[in-house]
């Protein structure tokens, strides 16, 4: 029998810990464990044909989690005990792993170098960082409350939740399904494992982090949030921090003047290997709405709905997106990433297939944003009634804005009026960039009122309905730079017009 909590049969829903210094055995929770049903339905049948609920926070679980967790029988102690085990960080887990190795290799030189110790070797030098185990979670939705109180109170928790289970969150506790995190949790899930909000309850959001909570999700699926608030899957007060590895954040939604439809960050979030896709708001950041640190590690964030920033909505600070994707996002400016101020970096990220009902179809950069692509692939965006279809860079009246374009492609994308590849108005550069196949009405691969520089790079084959194929100049300055290998050909119905250097 595995540490945890367990509901004792035919006590009408009070739950027992066993584990350490626990009083129940194993043999007392037997016929319990024998009636564990992998989805937690709401409520359960009475005789009177009315449906009740066993839940912990009727006896002020909120609000007092240690006493509450005693009342109804989930010993505060054993939870506090098992976080010798559970309640370290992955980090810290990690590093006594790595101690327990150098140990192991420290003793073979001295015992002959037995096959344990070469094992152990092994695993350290691939430098593996598995995922911490924990404390086991049955599949049961007011356990995994009860889980996440005793670990608020006792300074932290890593919990493991069941495999091919639904935790079915029914009510609202302070906005949010579950108890906001103020301390480090890890919750760790396995195949077809989700937290969802039930239907026709009343609307919250999954997760709340509030002031000195860390929460990490390993291998889980967060759905079905919707609140009028910020963050309908999650919500990252400032001072909270957000981890995802190979989770996925869908299909959540935020109503009223809400922001982030997905993920709500206003503190520091980290989105590794997952998904954050199919999320709605009517405001900014149908993806991730964001104005604190914001990091994107090999993820995707597709399908995504909002009026300003149909992927990512970025409001100062700092968004850096490494690899993965944001693709098939809809907004009506900033159809894939609307960076409104502060500093943005893609590496290696697919921007395809987003729209934009007005400008910026791919990316809009506001006043003041200082973004830089590397290696990015900007495709099949579209202005539907605006400008810049890949990229719109803003004008500026008080803070310049700065784009900045490596090693990159900017292809295919089309704008109904400026700009089909490129809507410059303030600061852009290109180094070694192709733009190719854009269409617009002016301007087909680059419009530009404010300062162009352009190294190595090559505007090709992109079609204007009236003037300016290649380059159209309004008033601002363009240098080709063309002794680096820029070139600007095969466009129609002409390259360029008032870009100095360049053919017609």
């Amino acid at each position: 029998m595995r540490d945890g909590c367990y509901r004792l049969p035919g006590s009408r829903g009070s739950l027992a810990w066993v584990g350490p210094s626990s009083p129940f055995t194993g043999k007392d929770i037997d016929t319990a464990m024998n009636h564990q049903q992998h989805t937690h339905e709401p409520g359960t049948d009475r005789p009177d044909g009315r449906r009740g609920r066993s839940r912990l926070w009727t006896v002020g679980l909120a609000g007092v989690a240690g006493l509450a967790l005693t009342a109804v029988g989930v010993a505060a102690a054993p939870a506090a005990g098992a976080a010798g085990r559970a309640a370290t960080s992955a980090e810290t887990q990690s590093g006594d792993s790595h101690r327990d190795n150098g140990k192991s290799k420290h003793d073979d030189k001295s015992k002959g170098d037995r096959g344990e110790g070469k094992k152990a070797k092994g695993k350290s030098d691939k430098g593996k960082k598995e995922t911490p185990k924990g404390t086991p979670v049955p599949c049961d939705a007011d356990l995994l409350i009860a889980a996440i109180t005793s670990a608020n109170a006792t300074g932290g928790g890593v919990f493991d939740l069941a495999k091919d289970c639904t935790y079915l969150l029914t009510v609202d506790i302070d906005g949010a399904g579950l108890p906001a995190i103020v301390t480090p949790i890890t919750l760790n899930g396995g195949k077809n494992t989700t937290i969802e909000r039930a239907a026709a309850v009343d609307e919250f959001r999954i997760f709340t982090v509030n002031t000195g909570g860390d929460l990490t999700l390993n291998h889980l699926k967060v759905t079905g949030g919707q609140t009028d608030g910020n963050g309908g899957g999650v919500l990252v007060n400032p001072g909270g921090a957000l981890t995802t590895n190979h989770s996925a954040i869908t299909r959540n939604i935020v109503e009223g003047d809400g922001d982030g439809g997905g993920i709500a960050n206003l503190g520091t979030t980290r989105v590794k290997h997952s998904k954050v896709e199919w999320n709605t708001t009517s405001e900014q950041g149908g993806g991730i709405f964001s104005t604190g640190l914001l990091e994107v590690v090999k993820s995707h964030i597709d399908n995504n709905t909002a009026e300003t920033g149909g992927g990512i909505y970025q409001g100062g600070n700092t968004v850096t997106v490494k690899g993965g994707s944001i693709s098939s996002n809809q907004a009506a400016n900033g159809g894939g990433l609307y960076l409104a101020g502060g500093i943005g970096r893609l590496t290696g990220t697919k921007v395809a297939k987003n729209t934009a009902s007005g400008n910026g179809g791919g990316i809009r950069v506001g006043e003041g944003g200082q973004l830089t692509l590397r290696k990015v692939n900007l495709s099949d965006n579209s202005a539907l009634s605006g400008v810049g279809g890949g990229l719109y860079v803003e004008g500026a009246e008080v803070v310049e804005t700065i784009a900045v374009v490596e090693d990159s492609i900017i292809k295919n994308n089309t704008a109904a009026e400026l700009g089909g590849g490129i809507r410059n108005s303030e600061v852009a550069v290109l180094r070694n960039t192709k733009v190719i196949g854009n269409q617009a009405d002016e301007g087909a691969g680059i419009y530009n009122s404010g300062t162009l520089t352009l190294f190595a790079t090559q505007v090709v084959k992109n079609i204007a309905v009236t003037d300016g194929g290649g380059i159209l100049n309004s008033g601002g300055t363009v240098e080709l730079n063309t002794a680096t290998g820029t070139v600007v050909i095969k466009n129609r119905p002409n390259n360029c017009v008032d870009v100095p250097g360049c053919a017609g």
